[in-house]
């Protein structure tokens, strides 16, 4: 198995794609569907936040006494230990429906930022080297950037793939190019592909209407037979059969039985799973794939981004994103609370420039 960790190798062995599918930007259009990728990403990032790597039957059990639907298919009324801190920085009480007054603290929405701030100080031909001064900037600290780095394959890129596909809508192959120099700061092998594949799948969603087509074209960017690229095409065929998150999360433990909760290549299959399961229903995607357990904050994030390029803002049901009150929390140093609709503009700017080249 060929499994190479430099660019020029891994664009060698990809499968023929379409690589680009818009040519131009509808601006109306890519902004309602930005919109929606990012709002989307969002709800299922908070959504999964307070029951992250719970098991199912915990979810399922705390969902039933407190007379809650299970799948979820809005944030949750409670949860166990409300004034834990999360990040050092929010209480898990601003998860919940009642107690949330804006985005909350979450690396993944944390990551997504930074991904913004990297491209506008560094520019689109920002490199590797560009990614580590932002982290030693910006981040109070980092798991996944060790010596010798034992999670090197873990999901811990592929949750910073969104940002780069927000300013390539419809462009998979030049969103996967800069999810690579990112991912490459900290990532090896499939912890690499995983960056470059959901930042590919995310583009594509911008330009069709169904996402398991967008995660078919997301395949053609990476290795065609690497670890990951032959667990996504298992998980595709089988996807149409799969009923619910119980069967998703019994097959994902079969297959890859002593695998991490925080790996690349099984959370990369609850993540179709959570699509197919859930199709052009937002609520259900993200509610199956949070309900599917491992690292389910990070797969209903992305899932969410994938839907929500797809449909759009103005079909994605506003009790989802109201209670952000148009302002997302971080920890990133030294940088004020960001507003929803500031960090839409600064994403579309960078989409303007990186069509222009």
């Amino acid at each position: 198995m060929l499994e190479p960790d430099d660019l020029e190798t891994i664009k060698k062995l990809r499968p023929n794609g379409p690589r680009r599918l818009w040519k131009t930007i509808n601006e109306n259009l890519y902004r309602d569907k930005l919109e929606g990728a990012l709002l989307s990403r969002m709800a299922g990032c908070t959504l999964g936040a307070p029951v992250e790597f719970h098991s199912v039957n915990a979810m399922k059990n705390w969902a039933t006494y407190h007379d809650e639907p299970f799948p979820p298919t809005d944030y949750w009324k409670r949860i166990k230990s409300p004034y834990e801190l999360s990040y050092e920085k929010s209480v898990f009480q601003t998860y919940t429906k009642e107690g949330m007054t804006q985005v909350p603290v979450d690396d993944d929405i944390t990551y997504t930022l930074l991904g913004l701030l990297i491209m506008e100080e560094y520019g689109l031909d920002f490199s590797t080297e560009d990614v580590g001064k932002a982290w030693l900037s910006y981040l109070p600290y980092a798991c996944t950037a060790d010596i010798n780095n034992p999670y090197c394959q873990w999901i811990g890129a592929d949750i910073r793939s969104d940002p780069f596909a927000y300013i390539t809508p419809g462009w998979p192959e030049k969103a996967a190019e800069l999810a690579y120099r990112d991912a490459f700061l900290s990532h090896r092998r499939n912890g690499i592909y995983g960056e470059m594949f959901f930042a590919a799948a995310i583009s594509a969603a911008f330009a069709v209407e169904d996402s398991l087509e967008a995660i078919r074209i997301a395949l053609t960017e990476i290795p065609e037979n690497c670890a990951l690229a032959i667990d996504v095409k298992w998980a595709l065929s089988i996807a149409k059969t799969v009923p619910d998150y119980r069967e998703a999360r019994r097959l994902v433990d079969e297959r890859f039985k002593g695998m991490s909760a925080a790996h690349t290549n099984n959370n990369a299959c609850l993540t179709i799973f959570g699509l197919a399961i859930g199709g052009n229903n937002m609520s259900r995607v993200i509610g199956e794939t949070v309900a599917m357990g491992l690292d389910n904050d990070c797969t209903a994030a992305t899932a969410g981004s994938i839907i929500g390029a797809i449909l759009g803002k103005d079909k994605i049901s506003t009790h989802w994103y109201k209670p952000f009150h148009n302002q997302i929390d971080h920890y990133l140093i030294d940088v004020d609370p960001m507003k929803i609709d500031d960090v839409v503009n600064r994403f579309k700017n960078l989409a303007t420039i990186s069509f222009l080249n």
